[in-house]
């Protein structure tokens, strides 16, 4: 204690005691200002320096100014899509650091919770505007991008970088996300195939039945997923141990947090609430860009919304695949997809029943019809537990098949009367 007086008397900075303070109290409060600041130095320098992806930061005050002086809406769209790809590399990177002061259950399902923050934010804020296609649309396209685009790119990267030699992963844990997928599909189709029916053989049906099948299967996805994760996180760990042995083989400082606890969820409160912001910019002008640029809404929220949200997420995956760890890239692609598919879309149902919203699984023939030629291939693709690079090169060109579907689709949409299970009658919700 006596050097840093010292050191502080050399360099002029204190040679008396602060009034109504001994020497020894004013030494501590000093060491106490100057810690909270070298920890909050080296928390920014972790959070915000820490990422490849900090040349997009300023997109995020640029969609502020650019909303805050009523600029073009379709500026504010895009510099607030630009400005949501690092926050969402960086939530991910935030809840990881929670995790590690956690139990591996807790840890575990804190991950599976926060893992598509950024999608669950966006679909919460389309709800509340009563943008059901938007909603629908931005977590379909989330869906097929994880399904084909991630991991048709990890596929082939890998395939490329591994020539000499077959990628071989644990086909267990593809069982297990695939089986969840197809019961997801299963309850979306149902839907499709109910409404079908009504309009031949009852067209004056008001939809109610849809709506309450729609219900009902969002409550069952949901605890078909609450199942998944207690078989992943309690009774079945051991068919995932493969994923979290590469993790901790590829780099041994994941094995110990670099920020702190409480530092780690000031930040995640911070992030999230920022996200939310900007969220509410790109639900608010997706319109305004689809218009201006020539783009059809579908093709936006199908195609650009998940490639520039989750880019760090995609790029993490085909690195991965690189090194010839498929079992994280497809835990990355898998597990993303299943989320989405028996979590963020069964409970945006369930919110919008809450908030008397009429909201149905029914996606549409032709989005429904691309959900499911995603999840067969994607089967497959894996059902031999073995990969090379034509199955990558087959699950990306399918993926650019689907866009270019919505590329040329230019359906106007009409929230007023977009569909007929948006119109059932407040008595019914």
């Amino acid at each position: 204690m006596g050097s840093s007086v010292n050191y502080d008397v050399e360099n002029g900075e204190t040679d008396k005691p602060m009034l109504g303070t001994t020497s020894s109290e004013s030494d501590v409060l000093s060491c106490v200002r100057f810690r909270m600041i070298r920890d909050f130095v080296a928390n920014v320098r972790k959070v915000i320096f820490g990422t490849k992806l900090l040349v997009l930061f300023p997109a995020i005050p640029m969609a502020f100014v650019a909303h805050y002086y009523s600029l073009d809406r379709p500026w504010i769209f895009g510099l607030s899509l630009l400005g949501l790809t690092p926050l969402a590399e960086r939530l991910s990177f935030l809840t990881e650091q929670i995790a590690h002061f956690t139990g591996p259950t807790v840890g575990g399902l804190v991950n599976a919770t926060c893992g598509n923050a950024t999608e669950l934010i966006i679909a919460m804020f389309a709800l509340h505007k009563r943008k059901i296609h938007v909603l629908k649309y931005s977590l379909l396209g989330s869906i097929i991008s994880n399904l084909l685009l991630v991991l048709g790119s990890s596929l082939l990267c890998g395939g490329i970088a591994n020539l000499n030699k077959q990628q071989k992963f644990d086909h267990k844990q593809a069982d297990a996300n695939t089986f969840l997928l197809l019961l997801g599909l299963l309850c979306q189709i149902a839907p499709l195939l109910f409404n079908l029916n009504t309009m031949e053989y009852s067209p004056k049906s008001d939809g109610t039945s849809i709506l309450h099948l729609s219900r009902a299967s969002s409550i069952l996805m949901l605890f078909a997923y609450v199942a998944y994760l207690f078989f992943q996180l309690k009774t079945h760990t051991q068919l995932f141990e493969s994923q979290e042995d590469h993790e901790v083989d590829d780099n041994d400082i994941k094995e110990t947090a670099s920020i702190g606890s409480w530092s780690a969820f000031i930040w995640l409160c911070l992030m999230t609430l920022i996200i939310a912001v900007l969220s509410e910019y790109v639900v608010g002008t997706i319109e305004d860009a689809s218009e201006s640029w020539g783009i059809s809404v579908s093709f936006i929220s199908i195609i650009l919304l998940p490639i520039v949200g989750n880019a760090a997420e995609h790029a993490g995956s085909v690195i991965f695949a690189f090194k010839n760890k498929l079992d994280i890239s497809l835990g990355v692609a898998l597990g993303s997809a299943s989320q989405i598919l028996m979590f963020v879309v069964p409970l945006c149902v369930i919110v919008a029943w809450i908030m008397g919203i009429n909201m149905s699984l029914d996606f549409g023939i032709l989005e429904t019809g691309c959900l499911a030629f995603s999840i067969f291939l994607t089967a497959f693709t894996l059902q031999d537990g073995s990969s090379h690079y034509l199955k990558g090169v087959i699950l990306t060109l399918a993926y650019v098949v689907i866009g270019a579907c919505f590329f040329v689709q230019h359906v106007p949409f009409d929230e007023s009367n977009n569909n007929n299970l948006e119109r059932v009658s407040n008595a019914v919700a």
